[in-house]
């Protein structure tokens, strides 16, 4: 947090228009007097919405010097139907090649996360990269033998039959698990489908917008890879691993939580078709 009677607004500059006042999450900012005030009873999240927003550039903000601001130039954002394209053609396309993903492109598809929101400005998002295939063989094998125990324990004959009846969304996955078993001792990967690298985007175990934060940030991330030509997989498996198995996280290092993994890959091939989805279900109130 910076606290507010750092932040002075010129008053040779200022326009009184207002837009800091309205733009303002923490309502620093105030209008009296024929011009704009800063409040100091509140706490900034230096989140520079107010400096953004200036078009004076009459906020001073010391987070956020001219070193750290740039004009927006709108001409080169991508169009509502170009934007549309990309979002209808993002497909998990699991066919990747055996070459790494250059690590610039890694580099642009965490930037892109980062530059998600969060709750409160926290920015208390950080981002693990596995490149090493050694690592990536243990994830892969760590996952596949929580999962055995788990399939060795509900196919008990004494509990197979309560499981069904119970919890059919969990039996459901027994032959699924069967058939990773198999790939896995032919030598296939069937948890990270070959990817050569993976971000996992973790938050501290406190952080009370944790979860929220991180799969926000997976959104920039993955329409980023899909931009940048880059497959991606959502790592269902291996974040329901980690949820609930501290030795996974212990192994790679990770100290918070993990909450979104991003499996990645040169694509194989791309798709030259992309379907309709079902329609939307939206209720308008």
């Amino acid at each position: 947090m910076t606290p507010n009677h750092n932040i002075t607004i010129d008053r040779d500059t200022c326009i009184t228009c207002g837009r800091c006042v309205r733009v303002c999450p923490s309502e620093i900012f105030f209008l009296a007097d024929s011009a704009v005030n800063v409040n100091t009873e509140f706490k900034c999240i230096a989140c520079g919405h107010c400096v953004d927003a200036c078009p004076a550039g009459a906020v001073h903000h010391p987070l956020f010097g001219p070193d750290k601001r740039h004009p927006s130039d709108r001409s080169v954002v991508a169009s509502p139907q170009a934007l549309m394209s990309l979002v209808r053609m993002r497909r998990s396309n699991r066919a990747f090649r055996k070459e790494p993903v250059p690590a610039e492109l890694i580099d642009s598809i965490i930037e892109a996360a980062h530059l998600a929101p969060t709750a409160s400005n926290a920015q208390e998002i950080e981002f693990v990269v596995v490149t090493k295939a050694e690592h990536i063989d243990m994830i892969i094998d760590h996952v596949l033998g929580f999962f055995t125990d788990i399939f060795n324990k509900i196919t008990l004959p004494v509990v197979r039959t309560v499981v069904r009846r119970l919890a059919p969304g969990l039996w459901r996955y027994v032959p699924a698990f069967e058939r990773m078993k198999k790939a896995r001792q032919n030598g296939g990967d069937p948890i990270l489908r070959g990817a050569t690298a993976v971000i996992f985007i973790c938050a501290d175990a406190k952080s009370r917008f944790g979860c929220q934060d991180a799969n926000l940030a997976y959104q920039n991330g993955s329409l980023m890879a899909e931009s940048l030509g880059i497959s991606q997989v959502y790592t269902g498996f291996v974040c329901t691993v980690m949820a609930k198995d501290k030795k996974l996280r212990k192994k790679l290092g990770i100290k918070g939580k993990v909450h979104a993994g991003m499996a990645l890959g040169l694509p194989a091939f791309q798709y030259p078709w992309h379907v309709d989805r079902n329609p939307a279900k939206v209720t308008y109130l």
